[in-house]
């Protein structure tokens, strides 16, 4: 694994505007491809392995916390237990997840949190930094079948639907969420559903015929959202959320894996696993290096982290909550720069990967993608 400095094409602006990918310049600069990361063979089965057993542990996670009642050590209110339960047994599909992982090529990927619900940075992963591999280096090698799988697990999940139609909503002020909803919704497209894309606050609730409908009163029987499940828990509709009213992507039972609490489960229950960190709910393991980390923080908001001495927090809106504190590693140096691997999940199959990197030591919405290829072994 190593950092390289690439040639920026001289009409990436155009280029990525093509394919939709019209967030690439915000808050700056968040698409870079002045450089790029490249890896071997073995490095890139190393991050597939890693995924697929973490997306597992997580599974066993989910009936593990479902059998021995463990919804308060991740403070779910208990109005919301019995929808993930009635979800988890009925077997509700997922769509797909991204494992944010540490890695330097050396020692085994660690989890440092995963994106179970709403992950974005998709449209960036999956075809942005592939047509830029395909221009820059005809013929090149890319961990990267997202697209593919994407039509194929949604080919797969309209097997097992009652009708043909997905409706596929965000908060339509987000830029980002838009153009990644867009993407998925073609790859819905693609796999033969009819979709229909709408705002979160064009979803209405019909009382008379007990159903969730859209703008022109159609009945919404499918949803694909990005829109976390705590925040539907506190809407207005939140007490007709049933499994049994409307099939939701991701599905409820994902609230146990989008909380950082998780963290210290997985740990509680697969300790020393080699691609897991120290972590737990009421004190640091090693009070002298780790990260506190907010139930529900989101982009790097509220992050504390402690590594002897020195003591780094950042700001944001989720520090009236629970937390759980994680073994602090320091990220890999790359002239200066530190990755984090994003490793999706389609299904139950890894997908790829996607690379944010920062000059800092938190990972926010400022963080910088930038493009990867893989060769053969030296």
């Amino acid at each position: 694994m190593r950092r390289r400095h690439t040639q920026a094409r001289p009409d990436w602006v155009t280029r990525l505007a093509d394919i939709g990918f019209t967030y690439h310049s915000a808050d700056g600069r968040y698409w870079c491809e002045e450089a790029s990361y490249e890896f071997v063979e073995s490095e890139i089965d190393c991050l597939e392995a890693a995924t697929e057993s973490l997306h597992q542990l997580c599974l066993d996670a989910v009936e593990r916390v479902i059998r021995d009642n463990r919804f308060a050590d991740l403070h779910i209110p208990e109005a919301w237990r019995p929808r993930i339960i009635r979800s988890w047994e009925r077997q509700d599909p997922s769509l797909y997840g991204r494992f944010d992982l540490w890695y330097d090529g050396v020692g085994a990927p660690k989890l440092i949190e995963y994106n179970a619900d709403t992950p974005t940075a998709l449209l960036e992963a999956s075809v942005a930094q592939w047509f830029w591999l395909q221009e820059i280096r005809p013929g090149g090698d890319q961990f990267n079948s997202l697209h593919e799988r994407l039509i194929r697990r949604w080919t797969e999940l309209r097997r097992g639907a009652f009708g043909d139609m997905v409706h596929l909503a965000c908060m339509d002020h987000s830029e980002e969420d838009r153009q990644n909803l867009l993407y998925l919704a073609d790859t819905a497209c693609q796999a033969g559903w009819r979709v229909q894309t709408l705002g979160m606050d064009q979803i209405g609730w019909d009382g008379a015929a007990r159903r969730f409908v859209d703008v022109a009163n159609a009945p919404i029987d499918i949803l694909f959202k990005l829109y976390p499940w705590e925040w539907m828990g506190l809407d207005a509709f939140a007490t007709h959320l049933s499994p049994d009213v409307m099939t939701v992507l991701e599905p409820a039972w994902k609230q146990v894996l989008s909380h950082k609490g998780l963290l210290a489960l997985l740990w509680e229950w697969f300790p020393g696993h080699p691609n897991l960190l120290p972590a737990a709910f009421s004190a640091p393991i090693d009070p002298t290096a780790f990260v506190q980390k907010p139930f529900w923080s989101r982009e790097g908001a509220n992050i504390t982290i402690v590594n002897g001495a020195k003591v780094l927090t950042t700001d944001g809106p989720y520090n009236d909550g629970g937390s759980v504190y994680q073994e602090y590693v320091p990220f890999p140096d790359f002239d200066g720069w530190h990755p984090i691997i994003g490793s999706w999940i389609i299904g139950d199959e890894a997908g790829g990967i996607g690379i944010r990197e920062d000059q800092g030591l938190v990972h926010g919405n400022l963080s910088r993608f930038a493009p990867h290829e893989f060769v053969k072994e030296v």
